[in-house]
């Protein structure tokens, strides 16, 4: 009777509702546009879950009866949407290469469309492995749940209302340093290259509050990790790559260590990504099987008339549906892939090249989604080094087609290029659903939601950023242009995610590409996976090799606070351990940490609206750049850190009114 009354009161709770789905779309036309100008502008998205559900409560609030779990299904769909739009590293490629002149608006809405779908589908087993018996952090899909629950005042009146407090406060004071930093009153950024051993490297970091909560999210662990692999790369790596190029003649140290980094330190770090990745998916194969074995127990009960007595964490979607959708859509691909290669030499060999091709699309798929969504689990979604994933999509098709092909003219080498890159499109819109979704999973994991309900929101997310981002690309190809593709201009965008990604491609058909860079990065994977077993073995902790890879692959800027981040929230979870009500001295420092994701997140929407409406990189801009930025930026930077922290401390002492 129990087990009946629970599963008809989570019935009877408002979810996936229509004014719901209305509010997600609407929220995703805006946030996909602003992802979409910024990443091709500047080479950066931000994450739309925590923007998403703030706009929804606070919209949601004014309608009777909405929930928790129907702010929920808002922030799904707009999330998927808003991620979707990372389509825009490979996408643009194909105008670069000149292959395109423009993006046909329904080739480009089906590319995008089925490989997000796809990215669903291939997340509903992985739901069970990766989330529901995981034990990873899945940062940002905590501090959204935390963001719900307190605006739906989970939790008793006291303990709310300092909770709403802390992440307001947090929140605030993040998006006020952001702000001030795009006045360029205070540096947002801090660099500085000098000569190390025979060659030169910089340490650099962004003046992100937002990674400082990100590491007080995925903890020391993980933190450590990336640390290794930062150190690996700028004072191994990128001193001996510079050593090897010749620091005596350069006349801009930055911009030498910059190149150096990107050109050669990152194809190293891909190779690492690619053997942890390989780890990574035989160390969760078992779960995945698990989860997989459990989603055909759940669908043969809800064939027997027995659904409505599942755990609601047992209802996905059927997995019938799930295979169904899978196999389905091969079809259609192969119907764009024939399409797609027909003029070139793909023509000549459609049939074996097609079979060859959707069988990676498969395979690729699978290892991929499991990747993605490990690596959102340990540093979030926004975090993870989604391009790499896309290196090495693009790697992957790009040597079959070249053992297939192995001796063509160069007008045959840019349509394999072409074929590439449309391929890895349809890969890299797996990987970036994946790498969002199990967030967004984990949220509704953490705030009871149905996770059939979910994943339906997922889809329809995916629906309205494929037909919302094609008509942006079109416009911004129109406006401005690409750099590198033929006829652009002054103004052309960089699309640096697109170009690296195109370049590999051409490097890999036209014979030119340096595996010894790739080489060498996965034996430090190899040797980063026998560290981590051993140190999981001896009991000494643990060293996760794709966060190694991350810290190899990404900017320092992107990673140096991340590890302080972690540093920071170890020494206060101790802290909260011996405190009168360690649970919600706990708690507390989670929903700061979490106000700082928020805060940020949000004037990243406002900023890349600014930037598309003034066509300027820098709309807040003040002052010009001056020598106290950099200093004046750190020590305010810091000393917001510290008084957040030490504020929370102080409210986390506070007893709780009976």
């Amino acid at each position: 009777m129990a087990t009946a009354a629970a599963s008809t009161t989570t019935a009877l709770i408002r979810e996936l509702t229509l004014r719901g789905v209305i509010l997600g779309g609407l929220i995703t036309l805006l946030f996909t546009a602003a992802n979409v100008y910024l990443g091709l502008r500047i080479g950066i998205t931000f994450a739309t879950s925590i923007p998403a559900a703030v706009i929804s409560m606070a919209i949601l609030r004014y309608f009777q009866g909405s929930t928790i779990q129907e702010n929920n299904i808002v922030q799904t769909i707009a999330s998927a949407a808003g991620t979707l739009s990372a389509i825009i590293f490979v996408l643009p490629g194909l105008v670069m290469v000149g292959w395109w002149t423009g993006f046909p608006f329904w080739l480009s809405v089906a590319v995008i469309a089925i490989g997000g779908i796809l990215g669903v589908m291939y997340s509903v087993p992985l739901r069970r492995a990766l989330v529901t018996s995981g034990d990873l952090p899945y940062p940002e899909g905590v501090a959204a749940a935390e963001v719900l629950k307190v605006g739906a005042g989970v939790g008793g009146v006291e303990e709310n209302k300092r909770g709403l407090a802390a992440i307001l406060m947090s929140a605030l004071v993040s998006a006020g340093f952001a702000i001030l930093a795009q006045t360029r009153i205070v540096a947002a950024e801090a660099a500085r290259a000098f000569k190390f051993g025979a060659g030169a490297t910089s340490v650099s970091t962004s003046l992100s509050m937002a990674l400082i909560g990100v590491g007080h999210l995925v903890g020391l662990g993980v933190g450590i990790a990336m640390l290794v692999g930062m150190i690996t790369s700028w004072f191994v790596l990128v001193p001996w790559q510079t050593g090897l190029a010749g620091v005596a003649g350069a006349t801009d140290l930055q911009a030498l260590v910059g190149d150096t980094f990107r050109q050669k330190v990152r194809f190293i770090g891909a190779g690492t990504i690619g053997v942890a990745a390989v780890w990574t998916l035989l160390k969760i194969i078992g779960p995945i099987v698990k989860g997989v074995l459990g989603a055909i127990a759940a669908n043969r009960a809800r064939r027997a008339g027995q659904g409505a007595g599942l755990p609601i964490t047992e209802r996905d979607l059927p997995i019938t549906i799930v295979v169904g959708t899978i196999i389905a859509s091969m079809l259609p691909i192969g119907l764009l892939l024939a399409a797609f290669g027909q003029s070139g030499p793909v023509g000549s060999a459609m049939g074996g090249t097609l079979v060859v091709t959707i069988l990676y699309i498969l395979f690729a798929g699978v290892v991929i989604a499991a990747v993605c969504g490990y690596m959102a689990g340990l540093i979030g979604a926004s975090n993870s080094p989604i391009s790499g994933v896309g290196i090495l999509a693009v790697l992957g098709i790009s040597l079959i087609l070249a053992a297939l092909f192995p001796a063509v003219d160069a007008s045959a080498t840019q349509a394999l290029v072409a074929f590439a890159l449309f391929v890895t499109a349809i890969v890299f819109g797996i990987a970036t659903i994946s790498n969002d979704n199990l967030q967004d999973l984990k949220t509704g994991q953490l705030v009871g939601a149905t996770p059939w309900r979910q994943q339906v929101a997922l889809i329809l997310g995916v629906l309205f950023g494929s037909v919302v981002i094609p008509p942006i690309l079109t416009l911004l190809n129109d406006a401005f242009g690409f750099q590198g593709a033929p006829g652009a201009g002054a103004n052309a965008l960089a699309a640096p995610q697109a170009a690296l990604i195109s370049a590999i491609a051409q490097g890999v058909l036209g014979n030119n590409l340096d595996w010894g860079l790739i080489g060498l990065g996965a034996a430090i994977g190899v040797a980063a996976c026998i560290a981590d077993e051993m140190l999981r073995r001896s009991n000494k902790g643990m060293l996760p090799p794709l966060a190694v890879g991350m810290g190899i692959y990404l900017p320092m800027a992107l990673t140096m606070l991340i590890p302080v981040g972690a540093l920071i929230g170890h020494y206060y979870n101790r802290w909260a351990a011996r405190a009168a009500n360690p649970d919600f001295a706990e708690r507390l420092g989670v929903l700061m940490a979490t106000g700082l994701i928020v805060g940020e997140s949000l004037f990243g929407v406002a900023f890349a609206a600014m930037v598309g409406a003034t066509d300027s990189a820098a709309p807040l801009a003040l002052v010009e750049e001056h020598g106290w930025a950099v200093p004046l930026g750190i020590a305010l930077f810091a000393a917001a850190i510290a008084w957040l922290y030490l504020t929370t401390r102080k409210k986390a002492a506070l007893p709780l009114a009976a």
